[in-house]
């Protein structure tokens, strides 16, 4: 019997542009999505029927029955490929209390490290990697195209963090392009207490437009961000790092103001929310200079934890197709 483990990176946006909301209830988005190396892992083996466990960061406020993004992302992967049910053993209806469901047969292992409802995609992450992980496990012989398809049916940012890099993102960000990049980028992402509901900013986001008369066009790609990042220079990068749903997050976490003004205090380059927030994501010059706003972010107290990361780095992979005696 064999395991397979896949490693899959956080995302931070460099660009998030909103426009309209759409008849489906999403908005129309432009987003240049960043894979940066803050990674977590999935490890899937066949079992009777499907289990999740989930540990580390944030494990507690994660599902672990099939409302699981992971479990979602193993049955639509299995219905996709049409594997025989021998192959994918389902269990008969089990309570969510012991981490099991009627998904596919499928134990799968979630190790955190990406925290939870912070902007980053982490449980995005955890689908993407589960595609990758099972199909790899069933032998279904999927490309990563076809995995993107089935991605993109179980949430915005999964197809992404399939590929990883920097990309631009439009639709709701499902529509993937490859971004030219030159170098490497160094960052520093403060992590805020507790989490924010990316609907919860969404809606904020169009009460305050709304308030304010605000005209929304259909949003476009900075040219001037592709430009900077084509260069490689992080001095240019830094001061065009932009996010329109970042009003809605510092009106649903004022506190957030704080950590945004010591990262530029501190000497950042530039500072964003990531996504809907709540962490703060700060692009600097160099390793020991996020070294420095790493020290200087905790000991001033203005988020719960800082991390290093480096950007952009590959999405979801195989790492380690392990034997299992059994």
């Amino acid at each position: 019997m064999t395991a397979v483990t896949v490693r899959v990176p956080a995302k931070i946006n460099l660009q998030l542009s909103v426009g309209p909301a759409r008849p489906d209830g999403y908005h129309e988005l432009v987003t240049v999505f960043h894979g940066v190396s803050l990674y977590d892992e999935v490890t899937v083996d066949h079992a009777d029927r499907g289990t999740v466990t989930v540990s580390g960061e944030g494990a507690e406020s994660v599902p672990a029955d099939d409302a699981n993004l992971a479990m979602r992302a193993a049955a639509a992967l299995a219905k996709a490929a049409g594997l025989p049910p021998r192959r994918i053993p389902r269990a008969a209806p089990a309570t969510a209390a012991d981490g099991s469901g009627t998904g596919p047969g499928v134990l799968i292992e979630i190790r955190k490290w990406i925290p939870v409802a912070a902007g980053l995609a982490g449980g995005s992450a955890d689908a993407a990697a589960a595609l990758v992980a099972c199909n790899e496990l069933w032998r279904a012989g999927l490309s990563v195209a076809e995995l993107a398809e089935i991605a993109a049916g179980i949430g915005s940012d999964v197809p992404f963090a399939l590929y990883g890099g920097t990309s631009v993102g439009l639709g709701r960000g499902e529509r993937l392009t490859p971004a030219l990049v030159a170098g490497q980028y160094h960052w520093v992402l403060a992590f805020a207490t507790g989490g924010l509901s990316t609907a919860d900013v969404y809606r904020t986001c169009d009460r305050i437009r709304n308030n304010r008369g605000i005209v929304v066009a259909p949003p476009k790609p900075s040219t001037e961000l592709m430009a900077a990042l084509r260069s490689g220079d992080p001095a240019e990068v830094g001061p065009l790092l932009s996010n329109e749903l970042q009003p809605a997050a510092l009106s649903l976490r004022p506190d957030l103001r704080r950590t945004l003004a010591a990262g530029r205090e501190y000497g950042a380059l530039g500072g964003v929310v990531s996504g809907s927030g709540p962490t703060c994501v700060f692009l600097v010059a160099d390793a020991q200079r996020a070294v420095d706003l790493v020290v200087a972010l905790t000991g001033a107290g203005v988020c719960r934890s800082a991390v290093r990361a480096t950007g952009p780095v590959q999405g979801a992979v195989l790492t380690s197709p392990t034997e299992v005696s059994g």
